[in-house]
């Protein structure tokens, strides 16, 4: 199969159920054990099913430990659990009548003792279809809280079709965050286009970089210059996988064709798995490539420049962050460390405005060479703290694109009584200056995005551009 790189310009899926009998109310002791949330302490038993006590514990887990869970109206989290019910039922052709969502006045416990009747008194009419509808309440429930950083992890059960590999080997989409398109679809304006082509299928159906795709799975991209979900489609989570079918256009000759791409094992390109590469640019310019904040990775970057240190001194550093999709906030924080001392480079907050500071480590050795850090639409999360704390303080230069806007908060994860896990920010980032960067992401000193020309051309204008800031 065949890696590509993509860019979006300009910027970051019956027959009727025999009725049984109600299910008989639960102890006191069991309500008050399923409504215990904790931090793992050791590795998780095998998962079990989800059920309404577990949709009961994740619920109040929320209301208790989530960043806004004191003063958070509960009330659009048990309406949007319901909703996702009722659709699921819509899908499967088994509607019924008691289906129907109780009034909620405002109150987390009296509203969820009202949600609970009616959830159970619906689920008794489908008794095949109950796994799956807890499954897809209680999903809905953590998305309506529309935190890019909130998210229960739970096994899927595997289709017959279902392929377990490397998937499609599509790269990142440089200035749009992929799978954040569904959430954030004013982050991105067209075209979309492949950026690289390593071989594979891509190469056998003749990609070539520059290559616009005008639509995915026959939906466009954009569509009035906005971003549409067939974007998500190029990013599938477990299980979606399937082929995907893209309309192409050559912009130098014209030609219009489509290809099915299908996922697959494919021989990745080591370099691409590496976290830290490095090399020289203009005998004295340390090029460093970040994929991500992996534990000790703020090290490697240290070691790769000192490495190229050995035989000359060295003039600036321009590191590499596009496509970089976070990680630890404790390896940002080292990594800014280098570049300055006695700062700080976030602050962590509660929904009543109290916060914390992360500062840097000042015994870091500093570096002592003029920065320029690439960004683009996929550098996310821990990549956008060390990208704003280095803007806010001044410690470098930014160039690229804006950042994704994915930093809520760092998550905490916390063990659901199925052995399934439900992570949540309890507080929620500010940059250096106190600035929201979620949603928003971090611009640059220097907006440098890549065209369909420069891909075909094999340019790439925002090294181009760092490479004259430090040759200044």
């Amino acid at each position: 199969m065949t890696i590509i790189r993509i860019a979006a310009a300009g910027l970051a899926l019956a027959a009727a159920a025999a009725c049984t009998a109600p299910t008989p109310p639960r102890s006191q002791a069991s309500t008050a054990a399923s409504t215990v949330c904790a931090a793992p302490r050791e590795t998780p038993g095998a998962e079990t099913a989800t059920t309404i006590d577990i949709i009961e514990q994740a619920y109040f887990c929320l209301l208790g430990n989530y960043y806004s869970g004191t003063t958070l109206d509960a009330r659009s989290l048990l309406s949007a659990g319901f909703a996702a019910l009722t659709q699921e039922l819509n899908r499967n052709g088994h509607d019924v009548p008691e289906a129907g969502m109780p009034a909620l006045t405002g109150d987390h416990k009296t509203d969820w003792t009202a949600f609970e009747a009616a959830y159970r008194k619906t689920t008794d009419q489908v008794p095949d279809l109950r796994d799956k509808l807890a499954v897809v309440t209680l999903e809905a429930i953590v998305a309506s809280l529309g935190d890019n950083h909130a998210r229960w992890a739970h096994d899927v059960r595997r289709p017959p079709d279902h392929y377990d590999g490397d998937g499609y080997g599509l790269g990142f989409l440089a200035n749009v965050n992929g799978p954040q398109v569904d959430a954030n679809p004013g982050t991105a304006v067209g075209p979309l286009f492949v950026t690289t082509v390593q071989g594979g299928a891509a190469q056998a159906a003749g990609l070539r970089p520059g290559d616009i795709i005008e639509s995915v799975n026959r939906s466009a991209p954009f569509i009035d210059g906005k971003a549409t979900p067939a974007i998500a489609a190029l990013y599938p989570g477990y299980p979606e996988a399937r082929p995907v079918r893209l309309r192409l256009l050559r912009q130098s000759t014209g030609r219009h064709w489509t290809v099915t791409l299908k996922p697959g094992l494919y021989q990745r390109d080591l370099a691409a798995l590496q976290v830290v590469t490095s090399k020289l640019l203009d005998d004295d310019i340390a090029y460093v490539r970040l994929r991500g904040f992996a534990p000790d990775s703020a090290n490697r970057v240290f070691k790769a420049i000192s490495r190229l240190l050995t035989s000359r001194t060295l003039s600036g550093l321009v590191l590499d962050l596009r496509g970089n999709g976070g990680g630890s906030p404790i390896e940002a924080t080292r990594l800014v460390s280098a570049f300055g001392h006695g700062k700080v480079t976030a602050y962590q907050c509660t929904v009543d405005g109290t916060c914390e500071t992360s500062r840097t480590d000042d015994t870091v050795e500093l570096l002592n060479l003029p920065l320029i850090v690439l960004t683009d639409r996929s550098c996310a999360s821990a990549c956008e703290h060390f990208s704003s704390a280095i803007k806010d303080l001044r410690l470098g230069q930014l160039v690229g694109t804006r950042t994704a806007g994915v930093i809520s908060g760092p998550a905490q994860p916390y063990l659901l009584g199925n052995n399934t896990s439900l992570s949540f920010p309890a507080k929620h980032h500010l940059g250096p200056k106190r600035e929201v960067n979620d949603r928003i992401g971090v611009p640059p000193d220097h907006h440098v995005p890549l065209t369909p020309k420069d891909a075909a051309a094999g340019r790439d204008p925002a090294l181009a551009k760092a490479l004259t800031l430090l040759n200044k």
